[in-house]
This record gives structure tokens, sequence and C-alpha cells, in this order.
């Protein structure tokens, strides 16, 4: 029998796949086993996540409407069907929402803990706001009036403001708004109460519209499309047309309204009628608007006993052994999994390179590296040493635009070689290479990574590190650097494979070459998003040749699992838990090397948009490693979740055996290896996995 592996029914929607896992993310919250600040992280996560959903996906669905396109990805959705149905699952589950958020603050309450309006604070903790309030917010906040010769002004993207009607002394009705800068804090605390910033500038707005009375108020939000689009083939000047990109994205389209619930009706026609929204695109809450910045209550040192405990990141042998790096990476491979192995040795290989008086150059690519990155840092000073400094900085990283470009300046001026990007291609590659004068001979050292050079983001996510100087290796990055500086031909390498035209092609034949095994074959991939349909057709031909298929897939996943002649062989989780899953790793039972680290998901625009790396890992020790660890996420009976062919996860839960969860294992064993100053051992979690588990992969 014929399938044809191209049909919409075989296919999850992406966008709708993309909310399955916001809402894992949100079940996370309303786990009541976690501490009340970790719940209130989740609901942080949730509210920027679908910020950028919105600024994102929706925005382009309704370009995509506008523009009277019909079909957008193999599932044949339209736009239209796509975003009722995005609409829909929103609003329902804001009700979720707003319990859990109503919930944590119960829980919260036992602590002394609370997010108060000023009239709920006593004679005292008035008075303190209120000095606040004069001190610090009226000198900055400005007071809008809109009328004939006040017109309504621009709101930039995520502006957040008050909207308020109010009657002068000769009883007409009036309209103003006070917008809130994003420079101001979210919250305004007394004792262990925090007052949302809005409730304090609405009770004193009459101080800002003197003379007036407040009839109604309301705080409001909008989102506006934040896609850059950067017309490359008409730019002289990169820099300058990434300028005007990010001067432009503020002034996108209006595609979301959020309003507090109750809010008078006069006041919902005033801003509609400026704001020309779809009223599916209206959103009214009882919860505070701009949950990301929950994150300030969730960060506040005073209150760490109410999240999970801090783990402290270790350095494990041959690392802990040996104070130089470079010898250390000299005698053998070094791969690291963080954040439950430090990431400081990655900072220090930067860091060291540039102090060194050996080092020759330094090169690597940056995509996202944080506002105060010690690893630029570092390259500045090896520039002004002396040392030829190579930079891609990728200046079209999606909301890290403006702060690579702070970064980007920088470092030319320092007199470091900087490239900005590569034309109609995004650099998302994660490479380092250092090359010194040892003796009379050149020494390189090489850096490879599923994760972004970026200190802060490597303690909350989990990555890989691969530290090597194989002379392949060397050889392969050597050419990398040349191709994005000059005029290379986008050759094949021997030992990397890059995207866009290689690690398509590679994974395919890997999944082909496992499936010729059958049912003897097996396949572990473990990413952030799979979506790409020739990956997934080639997934579904190694099923239906009886090969097992387990999939790792923390977000975004359209392939269907559990499809009765297709992806019967299939099985597709998702972990979600203390640390946002983020390494791509695939292993192939009977390839030649078993497991491959990368840059780049299974989606299009990693697979052919992007210029990434797909790397061997060589040493079986190593392979080892990463086998194990993929082992310990798929008997994970806590952080694990299975997607059905319905679409919707299942939590796995085993009450009946012990509680497997890979991360607090994890950092448990990574601690009793490095409290005991134990060498690692070859295998890394098999002596723990045999305590807890039985592995599912053989040697």
């Amino acid at each position: 029998m014929s399938i044809d592996l191209t049909s919409p029914d075989l296919y999850f929607n992406r966008e709708l796949s993309w909310l399955k896992f916001n809402s894992r993310v949100l079940a996370q919250a309303k786990n009541r086993e976690l501490p009340p600040l970790e719940r209130l992280k989740f609901i942080a996560i949730y509210g920027t996540n679908l910020d950028e959903f919105y600024m994102i996906r929706v925005a382009g669905l309704k370009a995509l409407f506008k523009a009277r396109v019909q079909e957008t990805a193999i599932d044949k959705l339209t736009p239209a069907e796509q975003l009722r149905a995005i609409h829909k699952t929103i609003h329902k589950e804001q009700k979720v929402l707003e319990a859990t958020f109503r919930d944590i603050m119960e829980s919260l309450k036992e602590h002394k803990v609370a997010i108060k309006s000023f009239t709920e604070l006593n004679a005292k903790q008035q008075a303190v706001i209120e000095n606040e309030f004069f001190e610090q917010l009226f000198p900055v906040i400005m007071p809008i009036a809109i009328d004939a010769t006040h017109p309504f002004p621009h709101l930039n993207n995520l502006s957040f403001a008050l909207a308020l009607k109010l009657e002068d002394s000769e009883g007409n009705i009036k309209h103003g708004l006070i917008r809130i800068p994003r420079i101001l804090p979210r919250f305004l605390k007394v004792d262990h109460y925090y007052i949302p910033i809005e409730d304090v500038v609405d009770y004193f707005s009459c101080e800002l519209f003197a003379g007036m009375k407040k009839l109604a108020s309301t705080p409001f939000r909008v989102t506006r499309n934040a896609d850059l689009e950067i017309e490359e083939e008409e730019a002289d000047d990169f820099i300058e047309i990434m300028e005007e990109g990010l001067r432009t994205r503020n002034r996108g389209m209006l595609i979301r309204l959020e309003l507090m619930e109750g809010v008078d009706e006069d006041l919902v026609d005033f801003l509609t009628t400026h704001l020309e929204l779809d009223p599916l695109d209206i959103y009214y809450y009882n919860i505070p608007l701009n949950l990301g910045t929950l994150w300030d209550i969730v960060t506040e040192t005073s209150l760490s006993h109410l999240t999970l405990p801090t783990y402290s990141p270790k350095i494990l042998p041959p690392l802990s052994e040996n104070k130089n790096l470079f010898k250390a990476i000299e005698k053998q491979d070094i791969l690291l999994y963080h954040p439950f192995e430090s990431f400081d040795p990655v900072v220090r290989f930067i860091q060291d390179a540039a102090k060194d008086p050996d080092t020759l150059s330094i090169r690597m690519t940056l995509y996202r590296v944080g506002k105060n990155s010690p690893i630029v840092k570092a390259l500045i000073k090896a520039s002004k040493a002396g040392k030829q400094v190579t930079v891609l900085v990728e200046l079209k990283a999606r909301f890290d635009e403006e702060n690579n470009l702070q970064w980007a300046k920088k470092l030319e001026e320092s007199g470091a070689h900087v490239i900005y990007g590569i034309k109609g291609l995004k650099v998302h590659a994660k490479v380092a290479q250092v090359t010194k004068r040892k003796d009379k001979r050149l020494q390189a050292y090489v850096h490879l990574a599923t994760g972004n050079y970026n200190p802060a983001t490597s303690r909350i996510y989990t990555d890989v590190s691969y530290f090597t100087t194989k002379p392949e290796f060397n050889t392969d990055v050597t050419k990398f650097f040349h191709f994005l500086t000059g005029f290379s031909d986008y050759s094949r390498l021997k030992t990397l494979t890059l995207s866009p035209k290689h690690i398509k092609p590679k994974l395919i034949e890997m999944i082909e070459h496992e499936a010729s095994f059958k049912d003897a074959g097996q396949i572990i991939l473990k990413a952030n998003s799979l979506v790409d349909p020739d990956i997934i057709q080639a997934l579904y031909r190694a099923s239906m040749a009886g090969c097992k298929i387990e999939l790792i897939i923390r977000g975004i996943c359209t392939l269907k699992p559990g499809i009765k002649n297709v992806s019967e062989n299939i099985s597709v989780y998702s972990i979600i838990g203390k640390y946002l899953e983020h390494p791509r790793i695939y292993c192939f039972k009977h390839n030649k090397y078993e497991c491959y680290i990368s840059s780049a998901d299974l989606m299009p625009r990693n697979l052919i948009r992007r210029i990434e790396i797909l790397t061997p890992i060589k040493e079986p020790k190593l392979a080892q490693k990463l086998k194990q660890i993929l082992s310990l996420q798929l008997q994970d009976n806590q952080l694990r979740w299975k997607l059905k062919s319905s679409g919707e996860y299942k939590q796995i839960k085993q009450n009946d055996q012990p509680p497997i969860n890979n991360h607090e294992i994890l950092e448990e064993y990574i601690t009793k290896i490095h409290d005991k100053s134990q060498k690692e051992t070859p295998e890394y979690v098999t002596q723990l996995a045999k305590k807890v588990l039985k592995s599912n992969l053989k040697d």
C-alpha cells in the first residue's frame, strides 16, 4: 500500500504546536509541588513567550492574510484558520492562567509576600510609596491630553500606559494618557509587598492632570509587528540599514491590545477608535498586565528561599586538575554539559588566550552574548594587545540586534576585524578558534557548541560544549572562517557539516542508513523544534521500515507519532523543568560516529536559511556521555511529556516507581563527583544510571 507522506493529515500545525509548548510551561506554574516563586517564574516565561509569539508569528500570519495568501505550510491550514484557532486557544487558556496566578498569590501570602494595590497598604506603607512617587516617578512621567489640538500619540511596541476619562471644571468629558516608561521599575516595594507601578500612577493621576476629576481609568498595553524586514540587496551600509530597521520595529502594525477586565466602555471605545484592532485581538485580564516583568519579584535575592535551590555549576577533571586550560585540551578532547558543568572554561578559553603572549589569533562567531559580556571584553583586550581578532557578530539575531550592534562597534573600534553577518543568511553556528605559537610550530584549539556565548543564559539553558585540538576539526574551522571573511567557495568540509547546503542531506542520509537496519535500527534526536517536512518524511520512512525512533523535542513538533503504518515506531517527548532544554544532539546506532551535536534545529530556517554547524563526536567515551544523558532523559518520570497522535501532550507520572527528575539527578551526581574530587569516569552518568534506571541504550 502506497502512503502519501505529504498528506496534511500527517502533520500538526506549527503555530498550534507552539501554543502546546507554552501550555506545558503554564503547567509547570500550576505544579503545587514547586516553591511559589518557582511557579511564578513559569508565569513570567509564559508571558514573555506569548509576547514574542504575537510580535512574530501572529504578526506574520496577519501579513499573509492581508496579502490573501491561502496555504502557508504542509498542514494546509490557511492564515485565517490559524488566526482563529490561535485566538480561541489563547482566550480559553487565559482562564487557566488567571486561576494559576491567583493560586500562586495565595501561596505567597503564607510567606507574607504579596502584590497589593496602593489602597490595601496601611498609612505608614502608603507614606513610603507616596514619597517614592513624588521623588522618583513624578519628575519622569508625563500627562498626555487627547483632543482636537492634541492628537493620539504613537505608541511603541510593548508600550505600557494608563488611559483616563476625565471631567474638567465645566463638566466637559476629556480623555488622556499617561505613558509608563520602561526605565521605571515595574513594582514599587514596601516590606515584601509589591505595588504595580500603574496602580500608584493611577492613584496620583490627578496630580498630573491638575484641576481635573478622574471618572475612569485603565492600564493598557499594545503589541506591534516586531519582525524586521531588512532589504540586504539594497544596503550599501549594513549597519545603517539595521539601525533603520530597529527604528521601524516600533512602527510596525498593531496586533494586540491588553486591557483590564471591567474597564469603562467609553475608554474601550476611545482606545479602539484610535488603535483600529480586530476585536479578537483585544484581551481583558483580571491579573496584572506585562507578565514577563514578574521576573522582578522572582529574582529578588531576599526571596530566594521561595524558589528551587540555586545550583552552582562545577568544574570537573580534567579541567579542575589543570590550571592551564589549553594543556588540558591538548591531552584529550573535552565535552561539557552545561549548566551542570560550568561555563567558566568557555569564558576562560577566550580570556586566557587574550592574555597569553603566544596567542596569534582568535576567531569566533557571536549570536547572543548578553549586555555585559566578559567574552567580548576579552576579545577587545586581545585586539588592543595586537592579536589578530576576527569576529562575526550576527546583527540579525532577533531581539538582540541592538545589543549586538553596540558590541560590534566596540570590537571594530578596538581594531578587531568584524563581519556583520552574511547577506541573505543568519550565522547561527557557535564556534571559536584560538591559534598559538608553540615552540617552532602553530597549535590551534577549537570550541564547538550548541548554545550561545552567553555566561548568563548558560546557567539556565542546558547545552553542550566541545573542545578539541584534532587537526581535521581545525582545518575545517579555518576554512569556515575563510568562507565568512573572504570570497571562498561555500564548499563541503571534510569533518564538519554546514548548512544551508549540507546538514539536511547529511541528516537524511544517516536516517536512511539507520532505516536499512530495520527493527535493529535506533535513532534518538534531541532538538528544540522539529518542523522540516523532508526530515519528517525521512523519519516516517524509517519508522515504516521498523526502525525505533525516540525524539526529545522541547517545543514545536509538527510530526504526528503513533499513526498506523506510518509512525508507529516513533515516540515524541518534551522535557520542561528547572532548566530550559537547548542542546541539539543527534544519535544513530549504526553510524560511523554515533553522536553529533549541532547549533541547528530541525527546521527549514536552520537547515536552508542559516549557516549552522553539525559536529561529529568521534571520541567513543564522549559519545557515550551524550548517550547516557539522553538515556536518563528518556527515563525521566517527573519532567517528561509524551505527544499523542491527537496533538495533546500527557505528562509522564509513574507514582509506583522511584521519581526520576533528570535535572535533579545530574545536579546531585555532578556535585558528588566534584566534592569527592573523583576523576570523571568515561561513562559519566553510568554509575548513577545503574542505580536509578536501566539504560535503554545498548552498547
